[in-house]
């Protein structure tokens, strides 16, 4: 498809074009990023998916009993890579993973069950100490450590409402590169907690020891390096935070001089985006944006909007949010650098041409 950006052949990683993906307020699949930490695997309809964990005894499911068995639940979240926007910071310091640009994103209307009320039926201790982990089919290599990929979450986090096991998205069934026939649906968090392909459920006492969730995916001080990380001491990435991008015009377009149109979106997660502000001098002034015409939800984005008149010449483009509580995008990239290139969330720069 011409309106996705291949960022890896294999396997397989792609965002959509920074146009494409703001055309709409639902992300379509085949316009949804694929994130694929290994081949994807071929799992067929009446795949079932284990539960277990500590006191309880295991039990399978399949789709068709999910459906059967629990009242279905839709919820309208983004899912966010956490290296979303890396390119950003790659050109502050060298980093690892696909150099995503914006579209590392997408939101979307899922549609499955609620993890809780699969855990209730299965005796699951609501505890706050324990974890709740996701089991992949998908085989994943980290740092030379193959193993199936594995994440947990807090079983907090896990008995909220809008946490998900999903087969739909935008009321299609899931095709297989997002999962199907069912992923989990973690609203709020990174998208690599949002484990595709799901074969195990599993309450534990700690944390998934699996190398996703215990080697990778965690946030370290700018001084620590790939040759001297302590992947003990890094902190988790869960909930994502405030952030910002300019989606259109896109970095080095040519524009005629006069009125453009601006547009982009910000995400705040369970947080009411306040205001969009725009410059198109570097961010020496500020012009405020309009909301598109789309409903507020509690997990989705807010797409913007600004009519600017740009003059003739190279021009810069500035984005940042705001949300409810007052706080704003940082304004350099390296305040949240780390090397492995996660959680950009500074001021969005775009550079164009106005002839």
């Amino acid at each position: 498809m011409t309106d996705m950006i291949e960022r890896s052949s294999d396997p397989y990683n792609a965002e959509p074009t920074p146009g494409a993906l703001i055309e709409r307020f639902l992300t379509p699949q085949a316009l949804f990023y694929v994130r694929s930490h290994g081949p994807v695997p071929d799992l067929p309809a009446n795949h079932r998916i284990e539960v277990s964990g500590r006191g309880m005894a295991s039990r399978s499911f399949s789709v068709e009993e999910l459906k059967a068995t629990f009242s279905a639940h839709s919820v309208t979240a983004v899912l966010q890579c956490a290296g979303n926007r890396r390119t950003d910071l790659q050109q502050v310091g060298k980093t690892s993973g696909d150099p995503w640009d914006v579209g590392a994103i997408g939101n979307a209307e899922w549609t499955g069950v609620r993890l809780s009320d699969v855990l209730d039926a299965v005796g699951a201790p609501d505890a706050s100490e324990l974890f709740v982990a996701f089991t992949g089919a998908d085989e994943v290599d980290v740092e030379g450590e193959e193993a199936l990929f594995g994440v947990s979450i807090a079983m907090s986090k896990a008995r909220e409402p809008d946490v998900l096991l999903a087969w739909a998205m935008n009321g299609e069934p899931l095709t297989p590169e997002h999962g199907a026939p069912l992923r989990m649906v973690v609203p709020g968090y990174a998208g690599v907690r949002s484990a595709k392909w799901l074969t195990r459920i599993e309450v534990r006492e700690t944390p998934s020891e699996a190398p996703i969730q215990a080697h990778d995916y965690k946030l370290f001080p700018a001084a620590v390096t790939s040759d001297t990380v302590d992947w003990s001491q890094g902190l988790t990435i869960n909930a994502m935070p405030l952030n910002a991008a300019i989606c259109s015009p896109g970095a080095g377009e040519s524009l005629a001089a006069g009125e453009v149109r601006i547009e982009g979106y910000a995400i705040a997660y369970d947080r009411r985006i306040s205001r969009i502000e725009v410059s198109v001098n570097g961010g020496r002034d500020w012009q405020q944006a309009t909301f598109a015409d789309d409903p507020e939800t509690r997990w989705g984005w807010r797409r913007w909007i600004l009519d600017a008149t740009l003059a003739k010449g190279r021009q810069h483009l500035v984005a940042r949010a705001f949300d409810e509580t007052g706080q704003g995008q940082p304004e350099r990239p390296d305040t949240m650098w780390n090397f492995a290139g996660y959680l950009c969330t500074a001021w969005h720069h775009v550079h164009v041409l106005v002839e």
